[in-house]
């Protein structure tokens, strides 16, 4: 099993990331502690982690355990305590099957969960807010076949929640509901013609402005099975589907989409580089933000920001991430050579990036920051000379630009069912604690 040690959070290690260090937060003294000594994710699911301050001041995740529970966490940021439920005790051992979460306009979280390619997709909801202790009777939202992820968002002009999962034949699908517990009949999003339609699962990511819109990114398919998987973009509001400059695509009635009738964000067919989708945020004035990466080689992993600056894509690459963070057993190959260290956008403020990369041979957290759109960057080391792994990072959704809320798995990996992995966190507040409080060490 590995070790979760303190890492302190310092700024005067920028030297060792060979760029010009970027300013920091306003925060200070920022540590990182393990959230959970046990649990790991796929990056899919999203939001993995939410940020809430009300009567409280809290930070939730979850995550599966290497002995297949699903657990929720949460860790209060005024006492340091973290607090820890069992969802589902028997559940699977699958990084897949981890849950995302739903803020409920009166603070109460809603989870979502699937097996990994199986029948049902399912929810909880807490009782009351801001309080992971006692939850309602599990929902069933989908009973189809073939269902893994889960990406809720909330449209408060339509008062429906969506959620989108890979489902029906492989497809994006989703479904909604005025409440949570009655849903609708699942529909295919997006779709591929052609060359075994059937068997083409595009990836995607999604996000909302909580009001009227919720964007899209997404694949052709998976870069192992797809020689030209490009990157994709649209968006819906009020009953239909557009381009980020407002070109119509399709009435909602007209489902599904092909991918290229929608904005083309970064195209694999000139060059046969494939690519795979990593987040999508939306800065100040709402234009989306993407970050994904590209595969030159199996072994030469590249992330790239791709922004919409008004009139076009201002796609740059960030850096080079190393190759797959999956530790090969000897003399096997390598299952997902795909699997990069992983890299997700600070929803606050996308131009802040959190990214892992292969340091000195090891998988290591990074803060990089740009002011003009991602034409250049400025970055500093948040895990440095660390002993296993830290993959998988994500910035915790709704906060209110009090500080950044970031997390990340830490530990060995084989594959989505072999892992000894812990969730760590790092933000304001992490470290406090009361006195004779052991939990959390």
């Amino acid at each position: 099993m590995p070790r979760y040690p303190w890492i302190t959070f310092c700024f005067a290690l920028a030297m060792l990331s060979g760029c010009k260090p970027a300013a920091p937060p306003a925060h200070a003294q920022v540590a990182t502690i393990a959230f959970a000594k046990d649990g790991a994710w796929n990056w899919i699911e999203d939001p993995r982690a939410v940020h809430v301050e009300g009567q409280r001041n809290r930070t939730y995740a979850g995550w599966v355990t290497s002995k297949g529970q699903l657990q929720v966490g949460a860790y209060d940021h005024a006492t340091g305590r973290i607090e820890t439920v069992v969802l589902k005790e028997h559940w699977e051992i699958d990084d897949h099957d981890s849950n995302s979460f739903l803020v409920l306009p009166d603070r109460r979280l809603m989870v979502f969960y699937t097996f990994h390619n199986r029948i049902g997709l399912y929810s909880r909801t807490t009782t009351r807010p801001e309080d992971i202790s006692a939850w309602e009777p599990e929902i069933t939202v989908a009973n189809t076949p073939a269902i893994t992820y889960s990406e809720p968002v909330y449209l408060s002009d339509e008062q429906l929640i969506y959620v989108f999962w890979r489902g029906i034949s492989w497809k994006p699908t989703f479904a909604t509901s005025p409440d949570g517990k009655a849903w609708s009949a699942p529909r295919i999003l997006i779709e591929q013609q052609g060359r075994e339609a059937n068997t083409i699962r595009p990836y995607f990511k999604v996000v909302s402005d909580g009001k009227s819109t919720i964007h899209f990114a997404f694949t052709d398919g998976h870069p192992r099975d797809e020689p030209e998987n490009s990157i994709y973009y649209m968006k819906y509001e009020h009953g239909a589907f557009f381009k980020a400059d407002g070109t119509w695509i399709a009435p909602m009635k007209e489902l599904p989409i092909q991918p290229r009738v929608s904005d083309i964000v970064y195209d694999a067919k000139p060059s046969k580089v494939r690519a795979w989708i990593w987040d999508i945020a939306l800065d100040a004035d709402g234009n989306p933000v993407i970050a994904y990466a590209q595969f030159p080689k199996e072994t030469d992993h590249r992330y790239h920001y791709a922004r919409w600056i008004g009139g076009s894509w201002l796609d740059t690459e960030l850096v080079a991430a190393g190759k797959w963070f999956p530790q090969t057993p000897a003399g096997a190959i390598e299952r997902e050579p795909h699997y990069s260290g992983g890299l997700a956008l600070d929803h606050a403020d996308p131009s802040i990036v959190y990214l892992s990369r292969q340091v000195a041979g090891m998988f290591e957290i990074e803060r990089w920051t740009t002011n003009d759109n991602g034409k250049t960057w400025q970055s500093i080391p948040i895990t440095s000379h660390s002993a296993h792994p830290n993959v998988r990072p994500v910035v915790a959704r709704n906060r209110g630009g009090s500080g950044e809320y970031v997390l990340w798995m830490q530990g060995d990996y084989v594959y989505s069912t072999d892992y000894h992995m812990g969730i760590m966190l790092l933000g304001p507040g992490v470290g406090v604690r009361k006195k004779n409080d052991g939990r959390g060490k």
